[in-house]
């Protein structure tokens, strides 16, 4: 079948605007001012990313790195294994 539901991924507490994904992993951005990075297959969280003090408006990733845009003027590189921001 086509078009069926696979999951649900909840954590956020604002809404969601932002979402990227690769082939293991969903990065998504709220309004709750953090990222969150998901397990694509099993639908866990994997880790919160904090540091930016308004929504986030756009998120994007590759193998090493997520990076994120937010309403407050920044734009942040994160070390997708560690969590940490530079």
């Amino acid at each position: 079948d086509t078009g069926q539901q696979i999951n649900v991924l909840k954590g956020h507490f604002d809404g969601v605007t932002a979402v990227a994904m690769d082939g293991t992993m969903v990065v998504s951005g709220s309004g709750d001012n953090t990222i969150r990075l998901w397990d694509r297959n099993t639908g866990q969280q994997i880790n919160v990313l904090e540091g930016h003090s308004s929504a986030i408006t756009a998120v994007a990733m590759d193998d090493g790195m997520v990076v994120s845009g937010s309403g407050d003027t920044t734009i942040r590189l994160w070390d997708r294994k560690a969590g940490q921001g530079r």
